[in-house]
């Protein structure tokens, strides 16, 4: 199916009522935009200018109130290839020392969930090196609509489409480390609705909060609740008896054999993609995909007269069933775009849509853009901007992934134990 993008950003809610409705994990009727964040380039640029990184070291994590919150905001963009990681990390340069180092740090990390997701591909959904730890002596359900935290968790997640990093461990130690649920249920829940919802930086974070990455469970409680987000517990019906008043006593998993891939890479080439375009002949189209939707995208800025197609993959879709916040922020990127590129928008299997069309395309970290682009005519294949290209080596730990790929000063292994009072 062929359709016409948005002719503007007032009217992609009804667009994608109209023409991605039945995907919607709400249906049709439930089609909302995100209340945060807009999508498309103009919007990323608008955001990476407004982000000074002054105060990002201390403040990161807090929660409550909104306007103390030193999260960027920039994640939606930087999932999507609006914002490049290299041009990200460098946009903060000349900071706060300490308040770059942190920022970078967290780049860093979201390159390495790449390099992992990369690797080991679907053999995400299994735990990378241990079982998942389960807290003992204690079940119930996973989000409890009286715990005031959870109820905040919720409303923020499926209203904004969106957690600080501090309700993500919140949100991934409830559902599993304490509730006993299964952390992969739990993560594709917050990834349909995540506007930044990846399976590469989803992923790995769900296994690191639960003690599949590290054998360190994240012991949420109600400390962090009171110190990120103070007045949050006063308000709460269970504030006597609260179900988190104690760190749980989770203990790390048994461990299983290391998923392949994870302790050595012996095809880094292969999981980096191209390190140069390579070109077979001219392109009819350039090919977007959801992993890069920016102006900066290499096959884009490489045949700047060539018609734009992006095709909302339906089979893959219909399975995900995707928040329509997800739908309308992609709508919205495409929409922006067309304000100065010819854009194509397709509705289909993407194989058959864009079948016998010479096509230009930036090779992209996710198993299915492999699998797809095999079965099309790419004769241009670009290089993908990566901040640390894949070099093989270790990736059972950020730790030493970093040693092999490099840092910034100060790097160091994000933080993984149980908080201490």
């Amino acid at each position: 199916m062929t359709l016409l993008p948005a002719s503007d950003l007032d009217d992609v809610v009804p667009w994608v009522v109209r023409h991605l409705g039945d995907l919607a994990l709400e249906g049709a009727d439930g089609v909302a935009a995100s209340r945060r964040f807009v999508g498309g380039q103009t919007a990323a640029d608008d955001a990476l200018a407004g982000f000074d990184v002054r105060g990002y070291a201390s403040d990161r994590n807090e929660v409550l109130p909104v306007d103390a919150r030193g999260a960027s905001g920039l994640s939606p963009y930087i999932r999507h290839g609006l914002l490049p990681l290299p041009q990200v990390w460098e946009h903060v340069g000349g900071g706060p020392a300490r308040d770059v180092a942190k920022f970078r740090d967290e780049l860093l990390w979201q390159e390495y969930a790449r390099h992992v997701y990369a690797r080991v591909g679907r053999r995400i959904a299994q735990p990378l090196r241990r079982e998942p730890a389960v807290g003992a002596g204690w079940s119930g359900e996973a989000y409890r609509e009286d715990m005031a935290c959870m109820a905040a968790v919720r409303d923020e997640l499926v209203e904004d489409g969106w957690l600080v990093n501090q309700t993500r461990l919140w949100a991934a130690s409830q559902w599993t480390v304490r509730a006993g649920a299964d952390w992969r249920e739990g993560e594709r829940a917050l990834y349909r609705h995540l506007v930044d919802g990846s399976s590469a930086a989803n992923g790995v974070g769900w296994q690191w909060a639960v003690g599949s990455g590290t054998g360190k469970p994240y012991g949420f409680s109600r400390w962090q609740v009171e110190k990120r987000a103070p007045g949050l517990c006063a308000s709460c019906v269970l504030h006597r008896a609260c179900p988190v008043q104690e760190f749980p006593s989770a203990q790390p998993g048994e461990q299983v054999p290391d998923v392949p891939g994870l302790a050595a890479d012996h095809a880094p080439e292969v999981t980096a993609g191209p390190l140069t375009a390579e070109v077979s002949g001219p392109p009819d189209a350039v090919w977007l995909t959801a992993e890069s939707l920016g102006d900066a995208d290499p096959a884009l800025a490489a045949h700047p007269d060539a018609p734009v197609v992006f095709v909302f993959d339906e089979p893959l879709l219909r399975g995900l069933k995707l928040s329509g916040k997800r739908l309308v922020f992609l709508a919205e990127c495409l929409a922006d775009l067309a304000e100065r590129r010819h854009v194509e928008v397709h509705r289909g299997a993407i194989p058959e849509v864009l079948a016998g069309r010479p096509l230009a395309v930036t090779w992209a970290p996710v198993p299915g853009f492999r699998t797809r682009s095999a079965r099309l005519d790419v004769v241009a294949l670009h290089p993908w901007p990566w901040l640390r290209r894949p070099a093989g080596g270790s990736a059972r730990s950020f730790t030493a992934w970093i040693e092999r790929h490099g840092g910034s000063p100060g790097s160091a292994h994000r933080p993984a134990r149980r908080p201490r009072r």
